[in-house]
């Protein structure tokens, strides 16, 4: 897996990663019960402090997206797989929207409207 940062960006480091794992997840490139790379690994490929990769895996974790257990390290959480079809969903939708010539600004204001009945 490969995680791209940008030291120039006034996005937190943080963040970045955690978007970064985000997108191989939802992509499907990462699969319920795989395992990330350690946060040293990622520290030391990315040159950051680990505890800014860990912050990373804890906001995933607070996603739903990641499980973290000690002494195993990070894993795909269960109820990505449910997120990562749903991703491709929107994607589909948001391609549609535009060959239809619908704004995202419009399309967004239209799921915000939409009831979950």
């Amino acid at each position: 897996m490969l995680i791209r940062i940008d030291p120039e960006s006034p996005r937190p480091l943080f963040e970045q990663i955690a978007a970064s794992v985000r997108g191989e997840v939802l992509a499907g490139r990462l699969r319920p019960g795989d395992r990330l790379p350690a946060a040293r690994e990622v520290a030391g490929g990315v040159d950051v402090n680990v505890h800014t990769v860990l912050r990373a895996y804890q906001e995933l974790r607070d996603e739903g997206l990641i499980d973290l257990r000690r002494g195993r390290g990070a894993l795909v959480s269960a109820s990505a797989a449910p997120l990562a079809e749903l991703a491709g969903d929107v994607a589909d939708l948001v391609h549609r929207a535009a060959a239809l010539g619908i704004s995202q600004t419009t399309l967004a204001s239209i799921v915000k409207e939409t009831n979950y009945d």
